[in-house]
């Protein structure tokens, strides 16, 4: 029988490593989508929208469609999903592996403020500019809805869901941004401060580029912790490795 891999998806890295998975002789790929992007791109192999009602649905999922490895291949801040990921897994006995593209790191130049959560970066907002550009997620705007006194720009790819700060501006926008793009948005702005989460990778990194060579300061909320015993692989090549189907 075919092995079933089920990758947890919504990254560019998830949709490589689909396509990766797909074009392998008798190996089986479903990707899971959360369904919290209206247009999601093409993905190779099958594809399932929507929830699996926590780590139970979940585990039972695993067992009922005889899945064979399990990638979590979700954004770095979907907390809840790697949580619910690793308890299925450890209740399976399926063969995990967490894949996630490497944080940003500073560069000399850079004015960042690093800090844990939304919550503490809408708490050091008002000591560091009126003007904000806001690039955290639609979802996670709840943070700084008690803000006035501030202009925020809030960039997103869907439109973003209430609550929201009084004074909001909304650019719906999907990268990748360029620095030349990225620069002209925070000239014509009139932009303060940039308020970004650590997503990494290349697509979204323009931003701290420009904001770097306008020496404007950047709010960077960290990761959450991955669950205790559970470590990631930094891109497809490891992934495929770390399942037995590399290089």
């Amino acid at each position: 029988m075919s092995p079933h891999v089920l990758v947890l998806g919504g990254t560019t890295e998830a949709r490589r490593l689909a396509a990766r998975l797909a074009a392998l002789p008798g190996v089986r790929v479903t990707t899971s989508l959360a369904g919290r992007v209206s247009r999601p791109g093409a993905l190779a192999g099958e594809v399932r929208i929507g929830g699996f009602g926590g780590a139970d649905g979940l585990t039972a999922w695993l067992r009922e469609h005889r899945v064979d490895a399990l990638v979590d291949a979700t954004h770095p801040f979907a907390e809840s999903i790697t949580a619910n990921a690793a308890r299925a897994a450890a209740a399976t006995g399926v063969p995990t592996v967490v894949l996630r593209r490497p944080g940003w790191r500073p560069a000399p130049g850079d004015r960042w403020h690093t800090v844990p959560s939304p919550a503490a970066a809408a708490q050091a907002l008002p000591g560091l500019g009126r003007r904000v550009l806001l690039t955290t997620g639609r979802l996670g705007l709840a943070a700084f809805a008690h803000l006035t006194g501030l202009h925020f720009v809030v960039r997103s790819v869907e439109p973003p869901e209430p609550p929201v700060p009084p004074d909001t501006e909304v650019i719906l926008a999907r990268g990748p941004f360029t620095v030349a793009g990225e620069t002209g948005l925070l000239r014509d702005h009139r932009i303060d401060v940039l308020v970004t989460k650590d997503s990494g990778g290349e697509a979204t990194s323009a931003k701290l580029t420009a904001a770097r060579e306008l020496g404007l300061p950047v709010v960077v909320v960290q990761r959450p912790p991955l669950p205790d015993g559970v470590t990631a692989v930094p891109d497809v090549r490891a992934a495929l490795e770390r399942l037995g189907l590399g290089p």
